[in-house]
């Protein structure tokens, strides 16, 4: 049989003859020389030039943040609207005091989640809240409708609140955030109806919670918070903050979601209300004499 009709049998079929293998004549590839690039030939190889561009706006260092814990009046900004001051109070109630009344505001208050409104949105607050005063309350273009009918545990509260700060106060938010993913974003509570620098008192019962402020840039920056000053306050269970002067003018704050284990904590943040005015439009901001 001659070599063409030879087969190998190679696992139950005839296997096709191998190719004959050549041997490349190695002294003729080396002699010829390659061919010149040209345009569209094939990849481009181009070598950048890379020039140093001074930067249009100078290099600033990100301002450390600063962390308030001891009790205190704290002055944290002096403008651009006026002083913008904190006053801290840890253990304003007694550990046995805030576990009673955290209890039974928890399960006695009417609590709800509220429905807030943006440009082709309709959103749930990642929280839930009542409202007590004798006039409504607008925020996020939602409003609460006035209640008078006041827990008698929150109007004894109210009552030592008011003797702690040196103020009067007619109205109260309840926030109840449930865990750790509840929150609230950055924000200030500048509506008209508070008035002109309100006064807020706000005491926090239950699990401990980072209270962040930052404050608001100048004209300049565009509405960049990348280098405004921020403050921290981790509010634990009994303590009241009173937030005053230009703080919601001048500054932002915010409750972030944590997402690790957080238990239910309680925020009564106490305010006063003022009547609009007749002809007064909603979302319109006027300023009032702060009482």
């Amino acid at each position: 049989m001659s070599d063409k009709r030879q087969r190998a049998r190679v696992q139950g079929s005839w296997a096709k003859q191998l190719p004959r293998r050549t041997v490349p004549n190695i002294q003729a590839t080396q002699d010829v020389a390659p061919p010149a690039a040209s345009w569209g030939g094939g990849p481009q190889q181009t070598h950048q030039t890379f020039e140093f561009q001074q930067p249009s706006k100078p290099i600033r260092a990100v301002p450390p943040e600063k962390v308030i814990e001891q009790a205190g009046d704290y002055d944290i900004s002096h403008g651009p609207s006026g002083v913008s001051s904190l006053r801290l109070q840890p253990g304003f109630l007694a550990p046995e005091e805030a576990d009673w009344i955290f209890s039974k505001l928890l399960s006695e208050l009417p609590w709800s989640q509220k429905t807030n409104y943006r440009p082709g949105q309709t959103y749930d607050e990642p929280r839930l809240t009542c409202w007590y005063g004798a006039l409504p309350y607008t925020y996020s273009h939602s409003t609460m409708a006035a209640n008078t009918q006041w827990h008698p545990l929150l109007a004894s509260v109210r009552q030592a609140v008011e003797q702690a700060s040196g103020r009067t106060f007619n109205s109260l938010l309840c926030n109840l955030y449930r865990d750790g993913h509840d929150g609230i974003g950055w924000h200030s509570d500048d509506e008209a109806s508070l008035g002109v620098k309100p006064v807020i008192a706000s005491l926090s019962l239950g699990d401990t919670r980072v209270f962040s402020l930052r404050k608001q840039p100048p004209p300049e920056e565009s509405g960049d918070y990348t280098y405004v000053e921020r403050v921290r306050v981790a509010l634990s269970h009994g303590t009241l903050l009173l937030m005053s002067g230009a703080t919601q003018d001048d500054w932002q704050h915010q409750v972030a979601k944590e997402y690790h284990d957080r238990g239910p904590r309680i925020n009564l943040t106490f305010r006063t209300i003022h009547a609009e005015p007749e002809g007064h439009r909603p979302g319109t901001k006027l300023r009032f004499t702060a009482k």
